[in-house]
């Protein structure tokens, strides 16, 4: 975990309000699928880190991919290219990979939860048809409306995914959310990979639960310090912590990816 100042080499605006930037840094080389960063605003009245997850780390470049969420992300969406920012990372664990090992991958996005899994496509896609790679990989991104909020879509399709689109009203793709479209595609998988909104990553682990399927989760939520240190961010866990000896986990230390059966939501 480094903190250092990373250099804006692109930024542009997605849709309405959702910002795609790439990052100059040390931190990309280290970084993993699943992992995230800390993102401190240069206002020094916002002292904390905003944590953003890994869209993407090639060489020496870090790509975030955030909706505006308050006046934090708002600031950080509106610096310049060629300007600094402060960023520490990487943090958090990241997607188990192994797990895909020969199998049927399902990829599950819900809105600004696809950027999370988005360094994962690539990776599995690059070790599909491989030994120990997966068979296959589909991904289903869900998203509110229009078409035009149709963002990465294509990135996921460039990365060797084979992608399903729904829509919560029909404008685009199958109509409803992205279990219902996986279920009309009538998509078999044997691991499923997911980020997105907790009604439906609640709606996830229940479906694996039902299908006997291992899934592994990546939490949203809000964090402070993003270290551990706060213990502001935990969810519930079905086993007690060696450590604390109670039933919790630290999203931006033990998470932000679980195993679904390791946590109760």
């Amino acid at each position: 975990m480094k903190k250092c100042r990373a250099r804006i080499v692109s930024k542009k605006e997605l849709c309405e309000g959702i910002f795609d930037i790439r990052l100059r840094t040390e931190i990309a080389k280290d970084a993993k699928a699943g992992q995230f960063v800390l993102v401190f605003p240069n206002d020094p009245s916002r002292l904390l880190g905003r944590p953003l997850c890994i869209c993407e780390a090639d060489g020496d470049e870090l790509r975030i991919v955030f909706r505006i969420s308050g006046l934090g992300t708002k600031e950080i969406s509106g610096i310049s290219e060629d300007e600094e920012i402060m960023i520490e990372g990487p943090l958090g664990n990241g997607w188990n990979i192994k797990a895909a090992a020969g199998k049927e991958v399902l990829l599950l996005c819900g809105g600004i939860g696809a950027p999370a899994l988005l360094q994962l496509a690539k990776k599995l896609g690059s070790q599909k048809g491989k030994e120990g790679g997966p068979k296959n990989v589909k991904a289903v991104l869900g998203y509110r409306n229009a078409p035009m909020n149709t963002f990465l879509a294509g990135d996921f399709e460039n990365a060797g995914a084979e992608v399903v689109i729904a829509s919560d009203d029909g404008s685009v793709g199958i109509k409803g959310n992205v279990i219902e479209a996986a279920g009309e595609k009538d998509i078999d998988c044997d691991v499923i990979f997911a980020c997105g909104p907790m009604p439906m990553l609640k709606a996830v682990k229940s479906f694996a639960d039902r299908k006997g399927i291992p899934a592994y989760i990546s939490l949203e939520e809000r964090m402070a310090c993003g270290v551990g240190a706060c213990l502001g961010c935990v969810v519930k866990t079905a086993a007690k912590d060696a450590h604390s000896h109670v039933n919790n986990a630290r999203i931006c230390t033990e998470g932000p990816v679980f195993e679904a059966s390791e946590v109760i939501l």
